[in-house]
């Protein structure tokens, strides 16, 4: 071996020394992956989130992936001649659109369990409905009825619980039943939100499009990396974060408050980046905590 491969052999090993500490902490804890958005369209990113889920797997940590579909559903629509309609950044979803985005979620659902199982450990795929693990109430948007939209207003975790304590990965389709039974379509971010605070997750992470929060938006210099929970409300407060942030903050602090120790908001189309996060000192991406 020359000096070359030497050192390429040592900064292998260097990276492992430094992801011992983070395997301690995080052994036997339950992390909430939130995986949705450009990253779901990219098969070399969804490859590398699920490697990803993979490996906490195998070094004792205990994943639980929630996932999108939204622009999977779109394209479905679209493919049936049906356009699809937003309202304050929720689709509007009367019982045709739920019939198709139902048959897309788990589409999309058991390709990611496949992925799993390719990798060599066990995936269960399931969906809100599974378990009664997300009973919900008709949403509204700005007093507006939207359809078929659910807000979660009871989670039980017995379902994931089981599947956890059989050495399962599992992944959570967004869907949920109200008290009558009837089937409602979930925003990704608040199902996982609501699952991470059932389940006293250690860990949630946002896979999303951008690297994290900012000040101000246009201003790089401004990227936030660290908060704890008054510092991430007196953001939210002075009114410089707006657009889609806006409720995944709102998510971030819900989840705090409910018993999540560490949430994440991280750029999704980095490969790897559920690593880079967890098992490095600098991690990537935002993140909130209490105190």
């Amino acid at each position: 071996m020359n000096d070359e491969e030497m050192k390429k052999v040592q900064d292998k090993a260097s990276v492992l020394i430094e992801a011992l500490p983070y395997i301690r902490e995080f052994n036997r804890k339950i992390i909430v992956i939130k995986y949705g958005g450009s990253a779901m369209a990219d098969e070399k990113i969804k490859e590398s989130v699920i490697k990803d889920a993979t490996l906490l797997k195998l070094v004792g940590f205990k994943p639980v992936i929630v996932h999108g579909g939204g622009k999977e559903i779109s394209r479905w629509m679209k493919k049936t001649g049906k356009e699809s309609e937003f309202i304050n950044g929720l689709r509007v979803t009367d019982e045709d659109t739920m019939e198709i985005a139902e048959m897309v979620l788990n589409k999309v659902n058991k390709d990611l369990v496949t992925m799993i199982e390719g990798l060599g450990i066990k995936g269960c795929g399931i969906s809100g409905k599974d378990g009664g693990l997300l009973t919900v109430k008709k949403k509204l948007a700005d007093g507006e009825d939207i359809g078929f939209v659910g807000e979660v207003t009871k989670v039980d975790t017995t379902i994931i619980d089981d599947l956890l304590e059989d050495d399962f990965l599992p992944v959570v389709a967004p869907i949920g039943m109200d008290d009558e039974y009837r089937t409602y379509n979930i925003n990704a971010d608040d199902a996982a939100c609501a699952i991470a605070k059932a389940l006293k997750a250690e860990k949630l992470a946002f896979l999303t499009d951008i690297k994290g929060i900012y000040r101000d938006v246009n201003d790089p210099s401004t990227f936030i990396p660290r908060m704890n929970i008054e510092e991430a409300r007196g953001l939210l407060e002075s009114g410089f974060i707006g657009g889609g942030m806006l409720p995944k903050l709102n998510n971030c602090i819900d989840a705090v408050v409910g018993g999540v120790k560490n949430v994440t908001i991280l750029d999704g189309r980095i490969l790897h980046c559920i690593l880079l996060e967890i098992f490095t000192d600098e991690g990537i991406g935002s993140a909130i905590y209490g105190g």
